[in-house]
This record gives structure tokens, sequence and C-alpha cells, in this order.
């Protein structure tokens, strides 16, 4: 029997802001909950409002120790309010620190997550980047000082010595392959501005598959950058996975996007222990 996965995303809109960073919840079968569920995100959690793009926010400042991701490893700090490195953090699906980095064209994206020197120096464990323009983003959880809990996704232009042309944006597409899988994602009836629908298969040699292990709190993670400004939209599971070890093939994904036009979706799923990463252009209307 197949088990279905459903995920909700929820969308807060500031005024002025543009394109937003889009959390979500997550959760496993209908009828079961997760044993990681004290670990998992709810609707008492602290939310992020914005839409990523800004590198200082609420007093906190993302300050890369270097502006170059031309080398493996990229060195950050978080200085809070009072210009001093942060070093106390909460825990957000299992990890103190998300670091994704994404090319101007919307290629070479990658999510890693870092640690932290004594000092409050982050190092993240980056692959080495191709010419071009990025941009580098920190999402985390920092404790203020009233012990408030503070999220936030603040980001930073970065470089990469050289020249070379962008990539073409691939059309929007109905499926995608990554490692022998195939995924058809149904993105039929999203509209922007409306909560809609956004549905996902996975498949393997034309069967479903079965086997999705827990990648952070659940069966899939999926980051999404809007083309042309790079504002960033990330998967934030709301509840745990199901009892049972493995899920799949189904997603559900109930998205609200404010702005229409392309959006570059990275899903993350985990089987045997290996971590695969598609990648798919939506078109939203």
């Amino acid at each position: 029997m197949r088990s279905t996965n459903r995920v909700r995303f929820l969308v807060l809109v500031p005024a002025l802001a543009g394109i937003l960073l889009v959390t979500a919840c997550g959760s496993g079968s209908a009828g079961h909950h997760s044993s990681m569920a004290g670990m998992a995100h709810t609707d008492d959690d602290p939310m992020y409002m914005g839409d990523g793009l800004a590198t200082t926010a609420q007093g906190y400042t993302f300050a890369p120790t270097a502006d170059s991701v031309a080398t493996a490893g990229f060195g950050f700090r978080i200085l809070g309010p009072d210009g001093k490195p942060v070093t106390a953090f909460e825990a957000e699906q299992t990890k103190l620190m998300h670091f994704y980095l994404i090319r101007s064209d919307l290629s070479g994206f990658q999510h890693v997550h870092p640690t932290m020197a004594p000092d409050g120096t982050w190092t993240a464990p980056t692959e080495a980047a191709g010419p071009g323009t990025y941009r580098v983003y920190a999402q985390f959880i920092a404790k203020g000082a009233d012990g408030k809990a503070v999220p936030l996704v603040l980001s930073k232009q970065a470089t990469s010595a050289g020249s070379a042309p962008d990539r073409p944006l691939p059309a929007a597409s109905a499926t995608t392959t990554v490692d022998g899988y195939t995924l058809t994602v149904d993105s039929s009836q999203l509209m922007a501005g409306m909560a809609m629908p956004l549905k996902v298969s996975v498949a393997k040699d034309g069967k479903p598959v079965t086997d999705l292990e827990p990648y952070l709190e659940t069966y899939a993670h999926l980051s999404g950058f809007h083309a042309g400004d790079l504002a960033m939209a990330h998967l934030h599971p709301q509840g745990g996975v199901a009892t049972t070890p493995t899920g799949g093939p189904d997603l559900t994904f109930e998205a609200t996007l404010p702005k229409a036009g392309l959006w570059r979706m990275y899903l993350q799923f985990q089987t045997g222990g290996v971590l695969h990463t598609a990648a798919v252009t939506l078109d939203v209307r």
C-alpha cells in the first residue's frame, strides 16, 4: 500500500517584500506520529518572515569572512545587536545552521550544515564553485538577549573569479530525473497568491518508490529560488515522519506563492543512506 506524505506551505507576506521565504509544514502518514516529534516544528515555534535577501535584520548581521566562493568551505559569523559574534542558537530541523548557495542563473545549488567554532565562526562545508556571481544564505534561530527565539534568513552576494556564461534556465517541466529516479510534478493548479496543491511522485524503473528515508525530519526537503531576484523559498517541516521507517511515493505540498514567474525548485530526498537532489523549474501563473 502506498503511504502519502502531506506537506503544507505557509507563506507570511510582508507588505513591501516581493518574493518571500516560504515556510512549510510537513507531516507523516495519516494517523501516525513520529518519535522525532519532540524535535519537529510546531505551530508554537517561531516562524521567519521575510524574503531572505537582507544582510542585516532585527539587529543581526550575516558577516562572511571572505566574499569568494571559489574554494571549498565558506566561513562566516552571525553578529548580534551588540556587534559581537552570536554563539547561542536553537536547532531547526535538527540543525543549528542551514547554509545555501546558488548562482545568479539558479544553477550550482548547495545546501549544507556548517559547524561552529567556540568564537562563533561558522564553516560551511561547501564545494568550490565555478566562475560567476552567487548568493549565499544563512538560516538559523538565534537566542535573543531576552530569551526569545529570533528566526532569520540572511544572505549576501558572493563571487568566484573568472568568467563563464550563464546557463539558460531549464524550461518549466512536469518531470525531472536524478540518480535513476523520476519525479513527476503536478503544479497545474498553482496560481500566485492562492493556496493550491503541488504534488510530487517518486518512481524508479517505472515503479513507485516506497523507501524514502527521513531527512531533516521529513521525507523530502524543498528549497526554491525565484528567477531574477533570488528570493528564497524553503520547506519547513511540521510534525514528524511516519512511525514506519520509510515513506513515499507521493508527496503533497499546499503552496502559496505570492508572485507569478519562474521558480527553480530543488527537492532533496534520501534512500539507502544516499541523499539525492532533483531540480525542476515551475512556472507560476
